[in-house]
């Protein structure tokens, strides 16, 4: 028995951010933006689109949203614009996931309490007063856009929070290829190996299903494809459209099964050395490939036929040789983790949460 879920209204392609003032209707917005949209000229766009309808704009997101930052902006936009129904998230999975964590309205209004709810898992105190999301992500990788989840940090605990309730599941989602031809070649690597990784890790998962297993085999087929011959053409917009289907489908893969063994793995190494998060997650991929070999004679059928070779073998060294073609290392020594400690940190990764979805701890 199996069954697979996802209740975010999707548009797609390119010129489809047209769409946006009618999924707002009349409603009250507060738009949440990465920094450069003004000088890129999204911000103005937009305005020009969504006119009064727009009730505030921030665009303070930085990488990897800490509760830091957090906190004052959740209290702001709650005391100053309690009657906005929605929210707008424009950018990458850290605006998308900042914008995840303005939804809920705490008796309070106090962040506070909704950090304790990410404490403990426990079902949070709420008014009912909760935004509705439309994501307009403008990188192809983060998959944010169609799952409920926001990772949430706290360096200055060293930890990593995950934030997931019923309404943090996006209204909908508008993927715009044509927002994504300014994304920088480092931006555009690690979000495309961001969304590799989803593909891959909703593939090698103990809770993968017929619907899922089919988005990420075609999402991580078109990425293998695609990617390297955007990195040498970044403005080609049919490449970054084509990116930008198949990190839509990994999301849509793994907002069922969640990730796995590499996740788990890359947190400590975003915070510990500040690599970037698809990076973090990609390097160790041909190693993760080699253990799950031989598990499942289907996923290994699937795994073969995303880089068209006849063995598991052939292909972790393919998934590792594709990686050192776009400039990405996996010997975990240039993450500063020796290889001993990097066996250990497997180990123990596999007893957690996401280490446990991985099909080998089955």
């Amino acid at each position: 028995m199996w069954n697979y879920y996802n209740p975010v209204a999707v548009y797609a392609g390119p010129g489809s951010l047209a769409e946006l003032p009618r999924l707002l209707g009349p409603r009250r917005a507060i738009l949440v933006a990465f920094p450069e949209a003004g000088s890129l000229g999204l911000l103005s766009r937009l305005r020009g689109l969504l006119g009064d309808r727009i009730v505030a704009i921030e665009t303070d997101v930085q990488p990897n949203p800490d509760v830091a930052w957090l906190a004052p902006m959740y209290e702001r936009l709650w005391r100053d614009h309690p009657d906005a129904e929605c929210v707008i998230a424009v950018g990458g999975g850290s605006t998308i996931d900042c914008a995840k964590a303005m939804l809920t309205h705490t008796p309070r209004g106090s962040f506070e309490d909704l950090l304790a709810v990410l404490e403990s898992g426990a079902a949070p105190q709420t008014t009912g007063a909760h935004r509705s999301l439309l994501a307009v992500p403008t990188t192809a990788g983060t998959g944010s856009e169609v799952t409920p989840w926001a990772t949430v940090w706290d360096r200055a605990r060293s930890r990593k929070l995950s934030l997931h309730l019923p309404w943090t599941w996006p209204e909908a989602a508008i993927v715009d290829a044509e927002l994504m031809v300014s994304l920088p070649h480092g931006a555009t690597l690690a979000a495309g190996l961001d969304a590799l990784s989803h593909a891959l890790e909703s593939l090698w998962n103990v809770n993968r299903n017929p619907v899922s297993a089919s988005l990420a085999v075609q999402a991580a087929r078109t990425i293998v494809d695609t990617l390297p011959a955007l990195l040498g053409n970044l403005e080609r917009v049919d490449l970054r459209d084509a990116l930008a289907t198949a990190a839509l489908q990994a999301g849509l893969a793994f907002s069922n099964t969640r990730t796995a063994l590499a996740h788990s793995l890359s947190y400590d190494v975003t915070l510990s050395h500040g690599t970037a998060h698809g990076i973090a997650c990609s390097f160790s991929l041909p190693r993760i490939m080699a253990l799950a070999a031989g598990r499942d004679a289907l996923l290994d059928r699937q795994l073969m036929s995303v880089f068209e070779v006849g063995d598991m073998h052939s292909a972790a060294a393919a998934l590792d040789a594709l990686l050192h073609r776009v400039g990405v290392s996996t010997d975990p020594t240039q993450y500063g983790i020796p290889e001993p400690e990097w066996n250990q940190r497997i180990d123990v990764a596999l007893l957690g949460p996401r280490g446990r979805n991985f099909i080998a701890a089955a």
